[in-house]
């Protein structure tokens, strides 16, 4: 399945909260779930019902189109959670975060994880010193991740680092503003992750394949 190229608030609405797929937007009044709190269609102000195999299925496509993935992408991630130790729930949401595309949003050098994806693919980034183009590879406590000196005047990385806030900066990343570069000092932890996501429920969703 290709990836989506339709208007990003129409998958905030369909699972009723806010995604923040449009950066600043889903701060604004502009924002589409606080204009139309309901989902998109015409029977979107219906009253919907969910069996248990429906609750697990928006579960899935709220944090898939949250982090920006595909099927394919998505479903290997599940797998390679459920084949680690521990819990298969925290492990998958561990992965996510450690995305570096989700670390570019994090360390607040976009203002959202579609954006970060693509100054990535134009090369505007290096990690430990070389040039990182690949958004879904993971990052690893020590490693630090830079603008690339020609790319630090880009007016939307240099507006994305004046709008973050450093006190909602996740505790196992860290960021100069003035260097424009930042650290992972920690693997991120399941605390780490405000967003309302039960991710109990994706894996249950999997276990039935």
């Amino acid at each position: 399945m290709a990836r989506y190229r339709g208007p990003a608030c129409r998958l905030c609405r369909r699972e009723a909260q806010k995604l923040f797929l449009k950066g600043d937007r889903c701060y604004s009044e502009k924002c589409s779930v606080d204009r139309r709190s309901y989902p998109p269609g015409q029977h979107g102000q219906g009253r919907a019902r969910f069996s248990d195999y429906g609750v697990q299925l928006r579960e899935k496509q709220k944090v898939k189109r949250m982090y920006g993935m595909i099927e394919k992408q998505f479903s290997a991630t599940v797998k390679k959670a459920s084949r680690m130790r521990g819990r298969a729930g925290d492990n998958l949401l561990m992965l996510l975060e450690r995305r570096l595309d989700n670390v570019v949003f994090r360390l607040g050098f976009a203002t959202s994880r579609n954006e970060a994806r693509q100054l990535l693919k134009h090369g505007h980034f290096r990690v430990n010193g070389r040039k990182a183009t690949i958004p879904s590879s993971l990052v690893k406590p020590g490693m630090k991740i830079e603008v690339r000196e020609k790319s630090k005047d880009i007016a939307r990385i240099m507006g994305a680092l004046d709008a973050l806030d450093l006190e909602s900066l996740p505790a196992w990343l860290e960021v100069d503003k003035g260097l424009f570069e930042g650290m992972v000092k920690a693997l991120p932890s399941r605390e780490d992750i405000t967003h309302p996501i039960d991710e109990q429920l994706i894996v249950e969703l999997y276990s039935r394949y």
